[in-house]
């Protein structure tokens, strides 16, 4: 297994993070287009207000799946460290504690999201005609999250093994599922947000399935052994210090998504949370190159900081950083280019037309410098290092952007929230650099 996985500890960097970041970002490309397209389509086919109900829906999904991806990036952590160090049993074992503490948490949380189900959607922002949408659309997705949980578990842990490709065909699998059944369910069958939800659900399942088969399969060297499912505490307390880092930044991004959407409502009404799902949509499919490097980042960090090759790792940092920023430039001048015909695809509602273009440019401002953000957190997220991990990856959400939504609001009205992200990623983009720039002269000489 090593072997299988010792070219990140040998090849070039840049063909590295290339073959690595590749797959990755066009399985979260593909993940974005299918989350884009499921927001055409129920805009174009059910109508304004489904945008806002999805925008309320998706990060309570997202919140209880990312206990699988805390769990999956935190035990890939351990996974890559201990190949690196050619420790083939950790690595077995640690897969093993990952599938028993997913699936735990997973179905905990899910049932308690069946129980307080429209207090949970009242308290992410479902009000006043938002609120039947959102429950039509929340009360059907739930049953899928536990398949996307134990899916968002499994694709960093294949990524670590160095097969890449596989984790990009479980992020298309799904996609490919979710925009046909949405076109049967919601414009030929006529089911609505009902509808949405069911072809979502079946589209989390398809991917949690492909990632059991993968796992069964001859196709991976961690296999799936009962006798690895017994919780080895040492192991478990170090996945949850270093997933602990991916499931606080979820559940930061949870918190905030309430402080928008009361702000949004507050200064803006149901329209405002509209434009906002259209802006989040776009969000995820612009950044898809910068999360794919990101991804492929990890892997190549993490094998060559448990080997001590530490001027591999820094040089990954490096040229993690110059293609990240890279890309991100060129994707927010395409932006403010065609904004407008961005925009014109997700509706036709001229409210929506007339007002989203200039919150989009404003939200995107500082996008071309996120990549030293994503890439400083991820390297010590790498390295095992849970705790800058940790404030690195709440520094933008949690520190800034939560108190900036919450507050420039009541001085600036909407335009308060827009301001509030750019705000954000300049201050966290800066003390990152700082931390991390000392971690290398520090600790990678």
């Amino acid at each position: 297994m090593a072997r299988l996985a010792g070219e990140l500890g040998t090849e070039k960097i840049s063909k590295l993070l290339i073959q690595q970041a590749v797959p990755a970002a066009i399985g979260i490309l593909v993940m974005s287009l299918n989350m884009i397209v499921d927001t055409i389509f129920v805009g174009q086919w059910i109508g304004v207000l489904a945008i806002a109900a999805i925008t309320v829906v998706l990060p309570i999904a997202f919140m209880i799946s990312s206990i699988g991806m805390g769990i999956g990036i935190g035990g890939s952590s351990i996974i890559s460290r201990a190949l690196g160090n050619e420790n083939s049993e950790k690595a077995l074992l640690t897969f093993g504690n990952q599938i028993s503490l997913t699936s735990i948490l997973a179905l905990l949380f899910v049932l308690l999201g069946n129980i307080y189900s429209t207090e949970i959607l009242s308290l992410f922002g479902a009000k006043g005609a938002i609120l039947d949408p959102a429950q039509a659309y929340f009360d059907v997705i739930i049953y899928g999250v536990p398949f996307l949980t134990f899916a968002m578990m499994g694709n960093p842990v294949i990524r670590a093994v160095g097969k890449p490709k596989f984790a990009m065909y479980a992020m298309l699998i799904p996609a490919v599922v979710n925009i046909t059944l949405d076109i049967l369910f919601i414009k030929y069958m006529h089911l609505g947000m009902y509808g949405a939800g069911l072809a979502t659900a079946i589209a989390y399942a398809s991917c949690g399935l492909f990632i059991l088969f993968f796992f069964i399969a001859k196709k991976s060297e961690l296999k799936i052994i009962p006798k690895n499912f017994g919780l080895d505490f040492s192991i478990v307390n170090e996945i949850i210090r270093l997933g602990g880092v991916s499931i606080a930044r979820q559940g930061t991004i949870s918190v905030l998504m309430i402080v928008l959407n009361y702000s949004l409502y507050t200064y803006g009404g149901e329209i405002s949370i509209s434009i906002f799902g259209i802006i989040n949509r776009v969000m995820m499919f612009a950044l898809f190159p910068i999360m794919g490097i990101t991804q492929g980042f990890l892997p190549i960090a993490g094998y060559n900081y448990g080997a001590k090759k530490y001027d591999r790792v820094k040089e990954t940092i490096q040229k993690a950083i110059v293609y990240g920023c890279v890309v991100a430039g060129f994707i927010y001048i395409m932006i403010v280019v065609f904004a407008k015909e961005i925009i014109g695809v997700f509706s036709t509602d001229a409210t929506l037309l007339a007002a989203t273009p200039r919150a989009m440019l404003l939200v995107f401002l500082a996008s071309p410098i996120i990549a030293i953000q994503l890439i400083g957190s991820a390297y010590f997220q790498a390295a095992g290092k849970a705790l800058p991990a940790l404030f690195l990856t709440l520094l933008k959400q949690g520190f800034f952007l939560i108190p900036l939504a919450y507050i420039l609001p009541m001085y600036y009205g909407v335009d308060g929230v827009w301001y509030s992200f750019a705000i954000g990623d300049i201050l966290a983009t800066i003390i990152t650099y700082i931390v991390v720039r000392r971690e290398i002269k520090k600790n990678l000489q």
